[in-house]
């Protein structure tokens, strides 16, 4: 555990650690570009120079190790004036467009110029222009003109995804990224370019020109797509939610997040949603209010014995609202018959060596632990039996939030539509829901506090941001309105 000094402050880093690393520990800013903590050392933008008693002449402190005993400073004119004529470099070909740029606000190039730069510019040639708006491919567009060669989205698919679409192309002040030939940036983790890019040059599609990012709030959470549990934040406004993106975790996801972890935000927000309950009756679909339709629920589980009603679970919920449906099923209701809807199941150990799961459920392993604890393992096939036979004339199903990875929800709803009563407990609607006796909306993971366990075990806080359908219960909600009890205020808007 080498100690060094840096700017005069002592600071006790690994063994092995670069001075870069050693500013950032001790909380000291320091200029940098191509450094990014995920990918390999580059040494590219010559940036972060500090002086090193001793030596000679000023290092880069992303590629030089901390020795005992380093005495280390960014703050002497000499390295001061090193960082402004690299910035003056940076930003010869630039164009000032920060107004129409859609990384105004979070763009490393306006950081580090009012940190470290604030100069009047010298050059008077005129900027090269390259090209803009490429497509690179379906997720991501490159500006060329704003890209400063940190190559850190290189190294991305060279290390990270390992699917080598990108490149630096040409020489000199012709140096550019693009993607080699007939081969489109085109990957499961192609946004995460556009979240190391610390210019404007590399913008995502789906986000981009859809909000800026100063009327944005963000707020940690996790990923309800797939078994991982990645961490993210949400990004949200009064007017929705617009965008996710990782947020670093060393033991779950690193920096990382997939693509399809990116679109977790759609499916919560208002027009995607059910609004309301629905009550089917005399062939005509009626609006209601969710809690008087659980409420009607109740009384209409009072008319049918315990073994004639059945509960069907996904693994899209928190074990909150699991204890919660326990609970209300078995002790309240005194059914036993609770079943798991596992989605493809024989996909379920499938990885692709980086952090997509075959198991596209955030809460797996919280579910199942907590129907064996309770002694409720049942088998699918039962509930087929029991359905064909007669004997189940009442089944609740709660859930899928997120139905695009429900591939057999047609499959399962011709099922359950041979009982006669179907209660659906859903945050949005779907075709195949219709003519079920209630549609009851559920809030979405973002609108409630809970724990997902992920698949090694790990268990991780979710928590309430802003509330899109204030009217909507959460299922622990639910379950006790429909074993005939009431809840306090069912909450409101933020």
């Amino acid at each position: 555990m080498p100690k060094c000094l840096i700017n005069g402050k002592e600071v006790e880093v690994e063994a092995g650690a670069t001075i870069i690393q050693a500013f950032q520990q001790s909380g000291t800013e320091i200029a940098h570009y191509c450094y990014h903590p995920g990918l390999s050392v580059a040494g590219v933008c010559r940036l972060c120079m500090v002086e090193i008693e001793g030596n000679p002449r000023p290092q880069i402190a992303c590629n030089t190790q901390v020795a005992e005993g380093m005495v280390i400073n960014n703050t002497s004119e000499n390295i001061k004036s090193s960082v402004k004529w690299v910035l003056d470099f940076h930003l010869i070909n630039h164009p000032l467009d920060c107004p129409i740029c859609d990384q105004a606000g979070e763009c490393g190039l306006q950081d580090q110029y009012m940190k470290f730069g604030s100069y009047d510019p010298e050059m008077g040639e005129r900027k090269v222009k390259k090209r803009k708006v490429v497509d690179l491919g379906p997720e991501v567009v490159l500006d060329t003109e704003r890209c400063i060669l940190c190559s850190r989205c290189v190294r991305f698919t060279d290390e990270v995804s390992k699917t080598h679409e990108l490149g630096i192309f040409n020489r000199g002040d012709h140096s550019e990224i693009g993607t080699f030939e007939d081969k489109p940036l085109d990957n499961k983790y192609s946004v995460n370019t556009v979240d190391i890019c610390p210019v404007g040059a590399l913008t995502s599609k789906d986000f981009r020109f859809q909000q800026r990012v100063w009327y944005l709030k963000d707020k940690e959470t996790v990923c309800n797509g797939c078994s991982t549990g990645c961490n993210t934040k949400m990004y949200y406004n009064e007017k929705g939610y617009f965008r996710v993106k990782p947020s670093h975790n060393k033991d779950i996801n690193g920096y990382w997040m997939c693509d399809e972890g990116r679109d977790m935000y759609k499916h919560v927000n208002r027009s995607e949603r059910l609004l309301n309950a629905v009550k089917f009756e005399n062939n005509e679909a009626v609006s209601l209010a969710p809690g008087a339709a659980a409420k009607e629920v109740a009384e209409l589980l009072k008319k049918f014995t315990a073994d004639q009603v059945a509960l069907v679970a996904t693994g899209q919920y928190t074990n909150e609202e699991y204890e919660s449906m326990i609970a209300a099923f078995k002790g309240d209701i005194g059914s036993t018959q609770i079943y798991h809807w596992q989605n493809n199941p024989e996909k379920w150990n499938d990885f692709d060596g980086l952090l997509l799961r075959g198991d596209r459920n955030p809460n797996t392993k919280g579910l199942q632990d907590i129907l064996k604890k309770n002694g409720l393992v049942t088998d699918w096939a039962d509930l087929e039996s029991r359905i064909a036979s007669g004997k189940i004339q009442v089944v609740v199903v709660a859930g899928p939030e997120v139905q695009s990875f429900y591939t057999d929800i047609s499959e399962k709803a011709k099922l359950f539509k041979k009982v006669p009563n179907v209660i659906w407990l859903t945050s949005n609607p779907n075709e195949s829901y219709e003519g079920a006796k209630y549609q009851i909306p559920l809030k979405t993971f973002v609108e409630k506090d809970g724990t997902f366990v992920n698949f090694e075990g790990t268990a991780q806080k979710i928590q309430k941001m802003r509330i899109v359908v204030s009217q909507a219960l959460t299922l622990s909600e639910v379950m006790v309105l429909i074993s005939g009890k009431d809840i306090p205020v069912l909450g409101e808007a933020l």
